[in-house]
Order: structure tokens, then C-alpha cells, then sequence
């Protein structure tokens, strides 16, 4: 974004608008944390803001503050639509093409409202009028910080924006260890810290409310956990019935595939999750180094991401999907193994 875009965007924001702002489907911490921090701080500025987000999200991301003013497109579809023909700006964060945001693709595509896109993931469509995207951010919410810092207002930024952002970056960092973090991602979280940002409640409220049935899942993906030593590979599975059997919840296997990557010698993980209600099969996707799981989602499961973190997704069965990517492995076994 330069220096003319940011001239602009100013002069928009001047005066109140009525302003959108969207994550992409099946939204997680720094989708949410992007979103509702930068909502705060346009309420702030005397502007009408609100999130829609395609549909729900997971239940330890419903501390965040402003999470309970979320109009979820999925469940009330003609209030959203509604907001979205009337809006003046839409601001779409953590993603970068309309897709991503599901039933809301339409909506947003035919909307006159001039559009932003504050974005990480690689190769964005071309659809906004003006477009921050960076690929070596930490996360959405850096950026967003980075975006009130070019607007020459980062002395805005209160207790409340500081939680939402502090959020989203503690997420997509995988607490600061993934090798998106840099300097000055540290100071930012530190600015975030002196603005108000409780780094210990925030840490807490998102990873140590495990319920009993989540542990319970966990222990079963752990139990279906493979490792193909050969191609420094390994995969968990989860069928439909697992899932049910453990009363799952949006956000129960977040962090799972994790499990497999920390596997010594171990530098490609994946989880493959069956969704019988979408007829689908949701791929996560992590590895470590230069693998780029980003490169092997978009070629082989119509997905994609960053270098070391990425989804996809299959419309074969659980088992045949597993077949297809053990039988992928093989073009990828010198990269994997160098």
C-alpha cells in the first residue's frame, strides 16, 4: 500500500461511513481479532462498523471483545445481505479472494462499496480497490496495526483493540514460534502490552479452556496418528463418527495436526477431517524449513496458504483422499528429504 493509497483511504475515512468489514469462512483468531480491532478502532472514529463473518466461529474465540456484536451471515442471511448492498466501505481481512468467503462471494463481488483488503496469504485476486497485502507478516492483525500506523494513529489504539489484535497474532505465530515472527512483530505485541493487552488472561482464555470431550478427540487423533518416515511425512485421520462420538465443536481439532510435526525428523504434517455435512474432506496442512505446503495445497487439493501453513480440501472419501496423497508423495520425495 503507498503513500497515494493511504492519502485516500484517509480522506474516506474523514468522515463517517457505513463500513463492512469481513473475515474469510470459518473464520479463526486472527481472522477474528483482525477484524473486530480494526472494527473498534472505526467505531472509534465515529464510524458505523460492524462485522459480518460467513459463519460461526469457535468457542474460545467468544471472549474477544465486541464478539457478541457479530452478525453471522450464515444464520441471518437477509440482515447481512442488507448491510452489505448499503455499505460505503467493505474492508475484507485474512483472505484474498472472494471465495474464501463462502455464500457471502456473491454479496460481496456485486457490492458498489469501495473495498480494502488487509491480507498475509500469497497470491491475492485482484479484486479490491485498494489492497494491502505483505506475505512476511506475522499475521492480519500485525498488519492492521501496521495499517492504523500508517494513518498516523496508532495513539488511538485502546485496551480493547489491543486485546483483539494481541489475539490474532498470539494464534497465527503459533505463540511467537513460527518463523513468521520477527523483531517487529515483538514490538508490536509489546505496544500492545503498554495500550492495554493482558498477555497472560489472553493465553489462557485461548488455550487453556480445553472441555473434557476436545481431550478426549485429541486422544483419538493421537491414536490415528501415521508417520511415513520415508518422506518425513506423518497424517492424522478423523472420521465423522470420531467426531461425533467426542460431542465435536468448531474448533476442537485446532492445533491437532501440530502434534504430528513435532515428531522428530518430522517435517510435513497433515490432518484430514471428514465433513459428511458438506461432503467434503478439510485438509490442514504445516510443515517446517522450506517445504512449501502453500505450493503442494494448491496443486493437489485446491487449497493454499503460506509457505509453512495452509488447508485444502477433497471431495473423495476419507480413505480415498488418504490414498491420493500418499500416492503424491513420491513426486515430493526428494524436496522432503534435501
Amino acid at each position: 500500500m503507498n503513500e497515494q493509497d493511504i492519502k485516500e483511504i484517509k480522506a474516506l475515512l474523514a468522515t463517517p461511513k457505513r463500513i463492512v468489514i469481513v473475515p474469510h469462512k470459518n473464520p479463526d483468531g486472527d481472522a477474528m481479532g483482525s477484524t473486530l480491532g480494526l472494527c473498534h478502532y472505526l467505531i472509534k472514529n465515529n464510524h458505523k462498523a460492524l462485522v459480518i463473518a460467513p459463519n460461526d466461529y469457535p468457542d474460545f474465540l467468544k471472549w474477544i471483545p465486541g464478539q457478541d456484536q457479530v452478525i453471522i451471515h450464515e444464520s441471518d442471511r437477509t440482515k447481512a445481505e442488507s448491510l452489505i448492498e448499503n455499505a460505503d466501505i467493505i474492508f475484507t481481512l485474512d483472505f484474498n479472494a472472494l471465495h474464501r468467503a463462502g455464500d457471502m462471494e456473491t454479496g460481496l463481488a456485486n457490492s458498489k462499496a469501495i473495498k480494502i483488503m488487509i491480507d498475509h496469504h500469497q497470491q491475492p485476486d485482484s479484486y479490491a480497490d485498494y489492497m494491502f497485502s505483505d506475505i512476511t507478516m506475522s499475521s492480519t492483525c500485525e498488519m492492521i496495526y501496521r495499517f492504523i500506523s500508517m494513518l498516523g494513529d496508532t495513539a488511538a489504539i485502546y485496551d480493547q483493540i489491543a486485546t483483539c489484535l494481541y489475539a490474532g497474532i498470539l494464534t497465527d505465530t503459533g505463540s511467537f514460534r513460527f518463523s513468521s515472527t520477527t523483531s517487529t512483530t515483538h514490538l508490536v505485541t509489546a505496544d500492545l502490552i503498554a495500550k492495554g493487552a493482558d498477555h497472560s488472561e489472553i493465553y489462557n482464555a485461548i488455550y487453556d479452556t480445553n472441555s473434557y470431550e476436545r481431550l478426549q478427540l485429541l486422544g483419538v487423533a493421537l491414536k490415528n496418528l501415521n508417520v511415513l518416515p520415508e518422506y518425513r511425512t506423518a497424517y492424522i485421520t478423523l472420521t465423522q463418527e470420531e467426531l461425533n462420538a467426542a460431542n465435536f465443536r468448531k474448533g476442537d481439532t485446532e492445533g491437532f495436526v501440530n502434534y504430528g510435526l513435532s515428531i522428530k525428523n518430522i517435517i510435513f504434517a497433515v490432518i484430514f477431517i471428514e465433513h459428511k455435512q458438506e461432503g467434503i474432506i478439510k485438509i490442514s496442512l504445516r510443515s517446517k524449513g522450506d517445504f512449501s505446503v502453500n505450493e503442494f495445497s494448491r496443486e493437489n487439493f485446491g487449497g493454499g496458504g503460506h509457505t509453512n501453513a495452509a488447508g485444502g480440501k477433497s471431495d473423495l472419501g476419507l480413505n480415498d483422499t488418504v490414498e491420493k496423497f500418499i500416492s503424491i508423495l513420491p513426486r515430493y520425495k526428494h524436496t522432503l528429504n534435501s
